[in-house]
């Protein structure tokens, strides 16, 4: 075999393309995973991971060239030093904002599968069927039975934390032990749960984060530094997880620095026939070949190689021909929510810091709830105590101080609304022809806002919080809302969305491009709707399902 020849090429190396990488490679094919940026190998490169605040030169801060240099980044929390060089370097790759939308990206092998939250929910037939109910986009070819072994399959692996809890509209899994709630969530969790009747519901947080060891991970150790790579493997990334288990296959190839310019297109056959590369190190260009190319780029990134692709063909690139490559960018809109004081605990405290907090699934618009627009929203938040850097403003500098802080603070809950965005024909990625990137590759450009049912949604987003934290029982509540745009979430999807026809869809119920059948998508931009619950889990079992079909597909000769 050439040596530039696999059974399977992968493009990039996150959440989803680790598990097309392991999936493909334990069933016998030889694979090439590209990644665009640098190697990460696991525990040898988490450099930071057991270094204290006061390891850091700024503290674990941003400094003000940070700030000049990553001017994206810094319109949230990622910007520090702790973790930079996880993050994309903004002055070698930027993008065009048609209207503001904040891209935070991670370019190297694990992708943001080693900065995500961790949180992992299942679907319902709730989510999958709201749009054909609704009349919104198009429906999905998928229902929740089909999806639900390859929920089991995934969350056995990978390792989800969770209490079981029998709701409709958040399906329970296969769960490792559930992390404990600190005594303030639990007593306030059962005021929540008392009072509304469980039709709306407090619980802890579904966590990719292991509670029990799994074949060469330890369980979680209540670090809380899991975006800077955790040497004990226990949370889910594809160095801790999928990675080793497809180098164990002896079938895998990691490529790194290698940027995936466009699918080559065999007119004639109508298939991809591989890969042309642009090495980021030396510039070189080189081809790969491959019987089916998983593309999961991540979604921005999978549209804008999808439209550089068999332009010859196509002008609008491979997948376009229905007028939806690009088209429907989702994201989870949040930065909205409640806060308030907890009395009665001073003598309480917990134990480590617990990667995780409590959830209140979506229950608006759901069981008789209505509101004056569609979906809905649910809610991330925790209990804790006030820490050393709280404002004492009566007190100076001195013993008093030094004493005062040496003491924990108050009590507090708090939390934050994640809200669905639906899936708008115009909120879309391009290519902007105009600018191009350190590597002479025009770059995308982003249009995508939130309209008027997200906007009124916020409205309650905020609301609903203050009301419910009153009620049980909390002191000083108050709303909070910050910037009402997308990207914050940091949970793109819907460029290439799947459906039941080529003309409305980019994508098959297998996640295969309608044009070029030995194509498959499976990161978030094959997501027909994005529901209000963090979407990795379902990128998994999705890729796990897709994976099982090519693998048949190519055995029965069909690709």
């Amino acid at each position: 075999m050439a040596d530039n020849h696999f059974d399977a090429i992968v493009v990039g190396s996150g959440i989803s393309g680790g598990w097309a990488a392991k999936e493909l490679t334990e069933k016998g094919l030889t694979v090439l995973l590209l990644e665009r940026g640098r190697n990460i190998e696991h525990v040898k490169d988490y450099v930071n991971a057991t270094k204290a605040p006061w390891d850091y030169p700024h503290r674990g801060t941003k400094t003000q060239q940070m700030i000049k240099n990553y001017p994206v980044l810094n319109r949230d929390y990622p910007l520090n030093e702790t973790n930079l060089d996880y993050w994309t370097n903004e002055q070698e790759s930027p993008y065009t904002e048609v209207h503001r939308f904040d891209w935070f990206r991670g370019y190297h092998v694990g992708g943001r599968s080693l900065m995500w939250g961790r949180q992992s929910y299942r679907w319902s037939d709730l989510q999958f069927e709201a749009n054909a109910k609704e009349g919104i986009g198009v429906d999905w070819p998928v229902r929740y039975a089909e999806i639900a072994p390859w929920y089991d399959h995934v969350e056995k692996f990978a390792g989800i934390s969770g209490s079981k809890e029998g709701l409709a509209q958040l399906p329970d899994g296969q769960f490792m032990p559930a992390m404990d709630m600190n005594i303030v969530e639990k007593d306030l969790a059962g005021r929540f749960n008392e009072h509304y009747k469980n039709h709306r519901k407090m619980i802890i947080g579904r966590t990719a984060n292991i509670t029990e060891p799994l074949p060469g991970r330890t369980n979680c150790q209540y670090r809380d530094k899991c975006w800077l790579g955790c040497p004990f493997g226990a949370y889910f990334s594809t160095q801790s997880s999928t990675l080793p288990a497809a180098m164990a296959t002896g079938k895998l190839t990691l490529r790194p620095w290698a940027i995936v310019t466009r699918v080559l297109y065999d007119k004639d056959k109508k298939r991809a026939t591989g890969v042309e590369i642009l090495d980021a190190e030396t510039n070189k260009t080189y081809t790969y070949t491959s019987k089916i190319v998983f593309v999961n780029a991540s979604t921005i990134n999978t549209a804008w190689l999808l439209m550089n692709s068999a332009t010859d063909i196509w002008p609008d690139g491979l997948g376009s021909s229905s007028g939806e490559l690009g088209h429907n960018l989702m994201d989870h809109h949040l930065g909205v929510g409640a806060f308030g004081q907890v009395e009665g605990y001073e003598d309480k405290y917990y134990y480590g810091r617990r990667a995780n907090g409590i959830y209140i699934p979506h229950f608006a618009n759901l069981f008789g709830d209505k509101r004056d627009y569609i979906r809905g929203f649910g809610y991330q938040g925790g209990a804790s105590r006030e820490g050393w850097d709280r404002d004492i403003a009566e007190l100076s500098v001195g013993v008093e101080l030094r004493e005062a802080l040496s003491e924990p603070g108050q009590w507090t809950f708090g939390m934050g609304g994640f809200g669905e965005t639906l899936p708008y024909h115009d909120n879309k990625v391009t290519l902007d022809k105009t600018r191009k990137d350190k590597w002479g590759l025009n770059i995308p450009a982003i249009d995508a806002v939130l309209r008027d049912n997200e906007l009124k949604m916020r409205k309650d987003m905020q609301g609903d919080a203050i009301e419910m934290l009153t009620t049980i029982g909390l002191k000083n509540v108050r709303g909070f809302e910050g910037n009402a745009v997308l990207g914050r979430g940091i949970h793109e999807m819907g460029t290439c969305r799947m459906g039941k026809d080529p003309k409305s869809s980019v994508l098959n119920k297998w996640n295969q491009v309608w044009d070029a059948p030995n194509v498959f998508v499976t990161d978030g931009s094959f997501m027909t709707s994005a529901n209000c619950c963090n979407p990795s889990l379902t990128y998994m079992a999705f890729t796990a399902r897709a994976a099982n079909h090519a693998v048949d597909e190519l055995k029965k000769m069909n690709l």
